[in-house]
């Protein structure tokens, strides 16, 4: 299986200006070909292929207006055609149903402030002990933060909105097979919390957003008071980058960390599908729902536990984890968020909330065997159920008024 490495390299002035031109020039060959294929279907005829694509640049290197582009390595120009094919593959795939997910938009024009990157195949770079060795670049200066486990197939250059410099290497790595401990987790995902496991321990998410949005909303305000292509308006511009890529940096190191542990302790991991799309367009929770990276920790997981040899399952959203006790398996119906402890109308046992969610997602990924021993449903008498229920009411009312914070909820106008 592919894996990418990447490591933060320290150009020179001079090497930031010929990676500034070799930017450019990507950029423009793409931003032209896109064009020039956009051109193409207003008049009704078919997207050109790769070839006739390739053709058309080196006529194009050969005209006085775009001579400039023989000035950079030929390699990554050529990578940025076969980037647009495969842009463009997967849009057309997208539009006729063969392509799972999310439907894939047209590729889009690049833009100078945005990030921008130049992809080396192998013979377009050289690996020494200090410098990586890039095609009309010269000796780059490198990190290396861990060893390559390979030789990779091909190397991108980056330089993120902060103007900072990495290599992207692409390697190949075989799984590395863990023993076999035997364990199982259910995972609940929350606001509040951001974790909680079927053994009952609770995870907070750092939440790097909420705690520099002070911050944040100072920077950008001071940016939008600069004149458009000023040299202030270009530092200001930084100032809001570098923190926006603080704030990236810690929520990846979190989920990163944590996703190694849980996978590394167990065997099987259980997760629930979230509609994580959906719930951003709530506009009280979704900037809260965004800074924890869900989407995120999930793909994480998936591909830990494939190199590590795991067993990672989801679960339909749609199953009742948090109706059902975790107990005798019986569903007490739908309970408001401010509920966060409940008592069973059935067997009487009092619950959690999130750890019996947890329970119950580990259930449902086909591990029985649980904390509490559920084995099967417990049968309760109609008499018995009935007055748990009303003590249970009674019971959730004490809560919901003097235990839990009080939310106001407002009609909808």
């Amino acid at each position: 299986m592919k894996a990418r490495y990447q490591y933060r390299i320290y150009p020179t002035d001079q090497q930031k200006r010929l990676l500034s031109q070799l930017f450019g020039c990507v950029r423009v060959v793409w931003n032209d070909t896109l064009a020039y294929c956009q051109e193409l279907y207003r008049q009704g005829e078919k997207k050109p292929k790769y070839t006739e694509l390739s053709k058309r640049l080196t006529q194009i290197k050969k005209t006085t207006e775009k001579v400039w582009l023989t000035e950079v390595s030929s390699i990554p120009l050529q990578q940025s055609l076969r980037d647009l094919e495969t842009a463009y593959s997967n849009f057309f795939a997208s539009c006729k149903g063969e392509r799972k997910g999310k439907k894939v938009k047209p590729p889009k024009f690049k833009k100078r402030k945005s990030k921008q990157s130049a992809r080396f195949t192998d013979n377009g770079f050289t690996i020494n002990q200090y410098h990586v060795t890039l095609a009309k670049i010269g000796d780059l200066r490198i990190v290396w933060s861990r060893p390559l486990p390979s030789k990779p197939s091909s190397v991108t250059v980056i330089k993120d909105p902060a103007d900072c410099y990495f290599l992207s290497f692409v390697v190949e790595i075989h799984p590395e097979t863990l023993p076999n401990n035997g364990e199982s987790v259910g995972i609940d995902l929350g606001i509040a919390t951001f974790a909680t496991l079927s053994t009952g321990e609770k995870i907070d998410a750092p939440k790097p957003l909420k705690k520099r949005l002070k911050r944040l909303r100072k920077a950008q305000k001071n940016l939008s008071r600069k004149q458009k292509g000023s040299k202030r308006r270009e530092k200001a511009r930084k100032r809001v980058a570098k923190i926006h890529a603080k704030i990236k940096d810690t929520r990846t190191d979190f989920l990163q960390k944590l996703s190694t542990r849980i996978v590394r302790e167990n065997q099987t991991i259980v997760l629930e599908d979230l509609n994580t799309s959906g719930m951003l367009k709530n506009r009280k929770l979704s900037r809260a729902i965004s800074d924890l990276g869900w989407r995120s920790f999930r793909d994480m997981l998936s591909a830990k536990s494939d190199k590590y040899g795991r067993n990672f399952r989801i679960i339909s959203r749609w199953e009742p984890t948090s109706q059902r006790c975790s107990c005798c398996g019986n569903i007490g119906g739908k309970k408001a968020l401010n509920i966060r402890e409940w008592e069973c109308l059935f067997c009487g046992t009092f619950h959690d909330r999130d750890v019996n969610a947890a329970i119950n997602i580990k259930v449902a990924g086909g591990q029985s065997e649980t904390l509490n021993g559920r084995g099967g449903q417990h049968k309760t008498s109609v008499k018995e159920a009935a007055s748990r229920e009303a003590s249970t009411q009674r019971s959730v009312v004490q809560l919901s008024l003097f235990d839990l914070p009080v939310i106001t909820v407002r009609p909808r106008r």
